[in-house]
């Protein structure tokens, strides 16, 4: 189980390389890691429905800045990610040494609004919201308050 781990973290290296080595833009590790995050709360109830796909590239372009055919791309990619990852360390120790409290602030909010996006928050994605902020390092006061105006802006 160990080797097939790291055989297919060296796969996803190798085809990143391949990506990059063919003059196709480099993608934001940051952007990437924080996509990969987001489609995973969208897919812990066991559906990616069309609400939060549009809750998701909508976070897209007004937190990242990316067109709408970057933001397609952003999440085919972040797709690819998320079925071949191990664990969400990885996205979450890019994003501890890089986003400061108030952008994991955001990113928690952005998180329980995707868990959102279909009406209701499903005990799997309350779950992975939960988990993947206490990756992040936010206390539960942080998180509650980020949940508190993602349930507002939601209505």
């Amino acid at each position: 189980m160990l080797i097939d781990s790291i055989k297919r973290l060296l796969t996803r290296e190798d085809a990143r390389r391949d990506v990059s080595s063919a003059g196709v833009p480099q993608v934001d590790p940051l952007h990437l890691a924080a996509c990969v995050l987001l489609l995973d709360i969208a897919h812990a109830d066991g559906e990616f429905s069309d609400p939060e796909k549009q809750q998701i590239e909508r976070v897209l372009a007004q937190h990242f800045s990316l067109s709408r055919e970057a933001g397609h791309e952003l999440l085919a990619l972040a797709e690819r990610e998320r079925k071949g990852a191990v664990d969400h360390f990885q996205f979450t120790s890019q994003l501890n040494a890089s986003y400061d409290l108030g952008q994991k602030m955001v990113l928690a909010e952005i998180m329980w609004g995707i868990a959102l996006a279909d009406g209701q928050i499903a005990e799997h994605e309350h779950y992975l919201t939960r988990k993947i902020s206490n990756l992040l390092d936010l206390d539960p006061g942080y998180l509650s308050a980020a949940k508190d105006a993602a349930t507002r802006k939601h209505g």
